[in-house]
């Protein structure tokens, strides 16, 4: 049976730009602390590029899977789901 698995790039590409989204807010975090500016600064310009470029790699996923492989499907978008939320609630509490 043809399912999606994790070595599919619409599966672990947006898994890949989640983490590294969420490993680029610690890392700025950790080095220079929570600092208020007047510009949002690169940091946070390729964060919005890595979230918002997730969503029409995981839009192709559930387009091209979800008929096919519905319980597959849903894990891996409920999973990228929760990457995304991680990185996006890491921006809020270390920010507020």
């Amino acid at each position: 049976m043809n399912v999606p698995k994790l070595r599919h790039p619409t599966v672990f590409l947006p898994l890949v730009m989640s983490l590294l989204a969420l490993g680029m807010v610690l890392v700025h975090f950790t080095i220079f602390g929570i600092v208020e500016e007047t510009d949002e600064g690169t940091a946070a310009h390729i964060f919005q590029l890595l979230m918002v470029g997730q969503v029409p790699i995981v839009a192709f996923l559930a387009f091209r899977w979800l008929t096919i492989a519905p319980r597959q499907t849903f894990f891996f978008i409920v999973f990228q789901v929760v990457a995304a939320l991680a990185a996006i609630m890491a921006v809020f509490f270390l920010t507020s």
